[in-house]
């Protein structure tokens, strides 16, 4: 069995002058991340290897929740194919992982993981927003055989948020 939790990069800003892959996290997406990070932590969830695109607003994120949950980096690794937005590369990425690990956490970009989701899980999700985390499970034992797996649970940001 496979489980593979996506996690969205937290908002970011577009104020600078800067290249796609420099822009940064603003507060909200700093907030959100680790608020994010500690709803992960209270469900106790495994975690093998974890992996995030090299952009910047990806890789800040990456670092906040892995360090709310106490995550060992020495099992983290940035991956260029990761900072995609079709979700092709990631798909690729993904069916190419090694079989030794059974549960994969990446961070990474919309549109790719609202069509990872959708195309791999069994439920609908309009839209992961930034921070948003996903959770699908696959009974396949090989990551290169997944299909349609089952969508676990979603957490979002706004279903964290006390009203």
């Amino acid at each position: 069995m496979k489980n593979l939790y996506l996690m969205r990069h937290g908002k970011s800003s577009w104020e600078l002058n800067v290249s796609d892959q420099d822009r940064a996290l603003l507060q909200r997406g700093i907030t959100d991340a680790q608020l994010v990070g500690e709803a992960v932590v209270g469900k106790k969830i495994k975690i093998d290897h974890a992996f995030s695109s090299p952009a910047n607003r990806a890789l800040h994120t990456a670092i906040i929740c892995l360090r709310t949950l106490k995550y060992p980096l020495h099992n983290f690794s940035v991956e260029t194919n990761l900072y995609d937005f079709s979700g092709d590369k990631v798909i690729e990425f993904i069916k190419g992982l090694d079989n030794k690990l059974d549960n994969v956490l990446i961070f990474g970009h919309n549109h790719a993981f609202t069509y990872i989701a959708n195309a791999l899980g069994n439920k609908h999700i309009d839209n992961v927003p930034t921070s948003g985390f996903v959770h699908l499970q696959f009974k396949e034992n090989s990551w290169a055989s997944i299909s349609k797996g089952s969508t676990i649970q979603t957490i979002f940001p706004k279903q964290l948020k006390a009203w």
